[in-house]
């Protein structure tokens, strides 16, 4: 049981974990603000555009009795809905979550792109024979698939 705590201490006291755990934190707080953008701005545009409809009472009610108007009251009186209007609301919110974090990766990488530093070519230690088009040495002075003899004139780098 020692080894268990003492495992569990090592592992909870990574780096990795705490990034892990800020990440979930920040995100928490990035969905607030996400689910706030959609609810309070996306959606009043979305119905604008769609002549009203508000997604948020967009329900099919599954017992067939009495007909309410608002999701909010079916679910008071107990009754069981389908209610893909919150879906659809879920799903624009993933939407736009994945938008922002796509934007916010493509930036980050195109600023390590600027910021990386630039990669040195390796001297080549190759060269074409100019009598058979073989790859060979550098350092050669006969070609060994053609057996030609090679000129420091006549070799390309």
């Amino acid at each position: 049981m020692k080894n268990f705590f003492k495992e569990f201490k090592i592992f909870i006291t990574r780096g990795s974990v705490m990034d892990l755990a800020v990440a979930v934190i920040i995100g928490g707080a990035f969905q607030a603000i996400v689910n706030s953008f959609v609810k309070d701005l996306i959606m009043p545009l979305i119905s604008l555009i769609t002549g009203g409809i508000d997604f948020s009472n967009l329900f099919i009610q599954l017992d067939g009795e009495k007909k309410f108007t608002t999701l909010k009251d079916a679910q008071d009186a107990g009754v069981a809905t389908f209610a893909y209007g919150n879906f659809i609301t879920a799903l624009i919110n993933f939407l736009l979550i994945a938008l922002v974090i796509f934007f916010v990766i493509s930036a980050l990488n195109k600023l390590r792109e600027r910021t990386a530093p630039a990669k040195v070519e390796a001297p080549s230690t190759m060269k074409t024979c100019p009598f058979c088009q073989s790859e060979i040495d550098i350092k050669a002075t006969r070609c060994p698939h053609c057996t030609s003899t090679l000129l420091e004139e006549t070799v390309e780098s």
